[in-house]
């Protein structure tokens, strides 16, 4: 049973509830969810909340409009979607942006051996799979926005802690730091930023427009 000791914030989980986040920080809070207890408790509690709230202020619908709406779902061609390769390492909010499996990844290099591939996701924030070789190290760098970076695989650690498989690291741009993947394992990570990161080297600066990071 995988123990996480970091967690969303109650502000996430609220506007994953509410509908209000970008479709790649969906995508991390979903994928954080399926793996941690706590949160799915704590969104299910959120989502009561909502639905209470919109039992004491929702109208009446005519039948017309509950007809109609039925008839243009039933009149739309059906959509077969592949069922993805079921991967254990790959929860399953990600696996069909992904393919299914970590195999299935197109992995482009970054340099000192680190791997990203972009995932498809709406342009308010960008959502990228990161691979860590063993003992490497991110640049130093803090933030113009929001990071959000998730554990699937492995462990990283820097000044704010260690964090394993279904911690999620939450950094703004108050924090600045170094992730290094831990020794024992390559470390794989899903990442989402709605801004670009301030690096502290001219060499990743310099990539960075290439690199969309």
């Amino acid at each position: 049973m995988t123990t996480i000791h970091h967690h969303l914030t109650d502000d996430l989980l609220m506007g994953y509830s509410a509908g209000t986040l970008s479709e790649a920080v969906n995508l991390i809070v979903a994928t954080h969810v399926s793996l941690c207890d706590d949160c799915r408790a704590g969104l299910a509690s959120y989502d009561a909340i909502g639905g209470a709230l919109l039992d004491e202020c929702a109208e009446s619908v005519s039948d017309d409009c509950l007809s109609g709406a039925l008839a243009a779902i039933r009149s739309e061609a059906p959509i077969e979607v592949p069922l993805p390769v079921r991967d254990p390492t790959v929860p399953a909010p990600l696996a069909g942006y992904i393919g299914g499996a970590l195999s299935d990844v197109k992995w482009r290099p970054v340099g000192m051996g680190v791997k990203q591939a972009i995932l498809k996701t709406s342009p308010e924030a960008t959502a990228r799979l990161l691979y860590i070789p063993a003992g490497t190290a991110v640049p130093d760098h803090s933030h113009n926005g929001l990071e959000l970076t998730l554990v699937l695989k492995g462990a990283f650690e820097d000044q704010e802690g260690r964090f394993a498989r279904g911690d999620i690291e939450i950094a703004d741009d108050d924090v600045q730091h170094m992730p290094v993947a831990d020794i024992s394992e390559d470390c794989i990570c899903l990442a989402v930023t709605d801004a670009p990161l301030r690096f502290k080297d001219w060499l990743p600066r310099l990539a960075q427009p290439f690199l969309r990071i």
